[in-house]
């Protein structure tokens, strides 16, 4: 009876207990218990899992001044003294931790280029225990992006890569590594936010527009993928806000990664057009959102077209855009020298200049 009662008190306010579940599987018993416990997380890992790899490295550093002696060994004066020669400089090995994904059944991985910039020795751990040495193809600072060849004819599991293009906020964000040298950890969040500018987050010697997300990144995390709920790798985890705002988690967007990795794969390095603008984003009169130039480099390809602070740039190469990583975007798609058309509202007024977009180091190194 006392049953009954509270099934039907919780029937008159309206409330249901648990999560509902369709009619089809609330009327099969103990098969709904059996299929309500299944994960999407455990069937997307599962899909991802053994491509992902740790990522050991060593590289050997000087010690200036002959630190690795110690005491009165150390000391240049004692050394003079007793007519020893100058303490030269010692050698350590310094190890690192990072993750990354195999990504072409040939053995290519992707993963971040601080995890394996400078490295002497390179060696991938598999998720079956397999031990391989690695090559680093190629890396590019700039965007923290680097490829790494696996020693060995395989076969290699392989993730499936996702369109990071399609994703929305509020969607399901699976990030998988090898935190703090714990192999294949798995955290859930959702995506927090798209296209955060890295210069915003205080990094300003990256170029790079951001996936946030709060699942959380870890070290030893950077380099793994981030995963969609269909366990296709949309993102790699490459930072974590530490200090205020501690828990927010950001990845390279895949897409980014792809155009990345195909130029260090042909080439071995990556060209970056940059045409000194800063800019941002901003709602128009009309309602709608624009982007909006804050800052115009003196000198630069920007400033040499006409470019101006405040002009409401509209279209580049003739495609609209509404945010600032749809121009970034468009100039990391075009030519260095050749001319690049950049649609304007000045005033209330269009008017379309021709930039030519630049070499990115060149420009920093003026």
């Amino acid at each position: 009876m006392a049953g009954s009662a509270a099934a039907g008190l919780v029937a008159a306010l309206g409330l249901t207990t648990g999560l509902a579940l369709p009619p089809t599987q609330a009327a099969s018993g103990a098969g709904a218990a059996a299929l309500s416990r299944a994960s999407f997380v455990a069937a997307a890992v599962r899909r991802a899992g053994p491509a992902v790899v740790t990522i050991d490295t060593e590289r050997t550093v000087a010690v200036p001044g002959g630190r690795g002696a110690g005491g009165l060994l150390a000391d240049p004066l004692f050394r003079q003294f007793f007519g020893l020669p100058p303490a030269g400089p010692t050698q350590r090995t310094e190890r690192g931790q990072g993750s990354g994904f195999i990504f072409q059944a040939d053995g290519l991985i992707l993963t971040n280029a601080h995890v394996v910039e400078r490295s002497d020795r390179v060696t991938v751990g598999l998720q079956n225990g397999q031990r391989v040495e690695g090559r680093v193809v190629g890396l590019d600072p700039l965007t923290d992006l680097a490829v790494v060849r696996l020693v060995g004819g395989g076969p290699w599991p392989v993730a499936s890569l996702g369109n990071s293009d399609s994703l929305q906020v509020g969607d399901w964000a699976i990030a998988v590594g090898n935190p703090f040298g714990l192999d294949n950890t798995v955290t859930l969040g959702i995506v927090s936010s798209l296209n955060r500018n890295a210069s915003k987050l205080g990094i300003t010697d990256k170029r790079l527009d951001l996936i946030q997300t709060d699942a959380a990144i870890n070290p030893g995390n950077s380099g793994g993928p981030l995963l969609n709920a269909d366990g296709e790798v949309v993102g790699i985890n490459t930072l974590v806000r530490s200090g205020p705002g501690a828990g927010l988690g950001f990845a390279i967007p895949i897409n980014r990664a792809r155009g990345i990795a195909s130029q260090l794969l042909s080439s071995g390095r990556v060209s970056h057009p940059m045409i000194g603008v800063g800019l941002d984003q901003v709602r128009t009169a009309q309602g709608r959102t624009g982007v909006v130039v804050a800052a115009v480099q003196p000198g630069g390809p920007a400033a040499r077209a006409g470019l101006r602070q405040g002009d409401l740039i509209v279209a580049v190469g003739g495609r609209p855009v509404g945010a600032p990583a749809d121009v970034v975007a468009a100039v990391e798609g075009s030519a260095i020298g050749r001319p690049l058309p950049v649609t304007v509202d000045r005033g209330g007024a269009r008017q379309e200049v021709l930039v030519i977009p630049a070499e990115l180091q060149r420009l920093l190194s003026r």
